[in-house]
């Protein structure tokens, strides 16, 4: 096909899937006015498949997607001035549906299935029948299909691959001191310095940190030292001092929730399933590198092929705030064929029913403390690949 002609979604994926796996010289959006005047959104989507190596042109045909007959009426247009034209009615309304019906009686029309994650010929489309969708996506073309941009976070995903070992025995003292972990984060912020090059901390045993007086955990300093996250550790009557191992581990032991995502980072990693995890992953919402954009943090986004899965880790108790954040991230990002899932390290209890429920109505999965080790966190995180993709 030389022209590929789309019926515009509010969820991303069904705008591009089509173009990606068939190629044309140009695909028409029949979108809404507002689509069709949005540039930073245009220029997400040519940013989007420069990214993913398709070359194509893209045009905005501007109409009500509710007013079937005005529909139609562009849909003609379209196909009287172009040639070789196939309609992937995937996304769009039901009015758009209907026009799309009443036009194309001898022009190829093709759907995607989320849930079977294949493209089907409804007429006239003998290249489209039942074509398993092979696209692998990353989280910079999650973003950019949405008309965002991912930004560097506060980790270098990369970087920490080599460093599973040193994930380990992080999450190993925190598992073994996880109830005053945030206190003594707080007071190892107070007695460091985020820019200092010597990577030193010292103070007192007993500092004022976060409007409170917080008493130094030897055993938990000592637990640090004997894994190599802090050398050169010393303790007496007048105080301690100690040496972050390098300006990673400094990161780490100065950001109360690093700890919990590098677990997760490294759990997703794991499982195998992954075709790209990102740790901190900031995306910019309108486009570009402005220093005063909107932007978001997800802590954990991994995808696997056409399927991003959002992760929120919270040290604390999860918040019906959260929940509804995360739900909208992650509508955002495709809608129904997106996932997400809070991990937790506060323990269950009943008391947490109505949260649980709310998540439900949400679509979004509870982990909680007593399945963040590695085995279950696996285990769990496997179950994603048989959620079901109609929700």
């Amino acid at each position: 096909m030389k022209t590929l002609i789309e019926l515009y979604d509010e969820r991303p994926i069904e705008n591009v899937l089509g173009t990606e796996m068939f190629h044309p010289q140009e695909t028409i959006y029949v979108c809404p006015p507002d689509v069709a005047e949005n540039r930073a959104l245009h220029k997400a989507l040519e940013a989007y498949f420069a990214h993913r190596g398709c070359k194509v042109h893209l045009t905005f045909a501007a109409v009500s997607l509710l007013n079937a007959g005005s529909v139609e009426k562009v849909l003609k247009e379209i196909l009287q001035s172009h040639e070789d034209c196939c309609v992937d009615i995937s996304g769009g309304t039901d009015a758009a549906l209907f026009a799309a019906g009443s036009v194309c009686r001898d022009i190829p029309v093709i759907t995607y299935s989320r849930k079977k994650n294949a493209f089907f010929e409804i007429r006239n489309a003998p290249f489209a029948r039942n074509l398993p969708c092979r696209v692998r996506l990353d989280a910079a073309s999650c973003f950019l299909m949405a008309g965002g941009q991912l930004l560097p976070g506060r980790e270098d995903s990369k970087a920490l691959i080599d460093q599973e070992a040193s994930i380990d025995a992080l999450f190993s003292v925190y598992a073994h001191y996880r109830r005053v972990w945030n206190r003594q984060i707080s007071m190892i912020q107070k007695i460091s310095r985020a820019d200092d090059d010597t990577l030193m901390a010292r103070g007192s045993p007993c500092v004022k940190a976060d409007q409170h007086m917080v008493t130094a955990d030897r055993g938990m300093l000592e637990a640090l030292a004997d894994c190599g996250l802090i050398l050169d550790f010393q303790w007496n009557d007048e105080g301690f001092s100690f040496r972050f191992r390098d300006p990673m581990a400094r990161f780490w032991l100065r950001d109360m929730g690093s700890v919990l995502e590098l677990q997760v980072f490294r759990a997703c990693r794991a499982t195998g399933l992954f075709d790209d995890v990102v740790l901190s992953a900031v995306v910019n919402w309108e486009g570009g590198k402005k220093q005063d954009a909107v932007t978001n943090e997800i802590d954990v986004m991994a995808v696997r092929g056409v399927q991003p899965l959002l992760i929120s880790c919270k040290t604390c108790e999860i918040r019906t705030e959260a929940l509804n954040e995360l739900a909208i991230l992650r509508d955002r990002f495709g809608g129904k064929g997106s996932r997400a899932m809070i991990v937790t390290s506060a323990s269950a209890t009943r008391a947490r029913k109505v949260m649980r429920n709310r998540a439900r109505e949400l679509g979004i999965e509870i982990v909680e403390w007593e399945d963040c080790d590695l085995i279950h966190l696996k285990k769990r995180l496997k179950t994603t690949e048989s959620m079901d993709l109609t929700r």
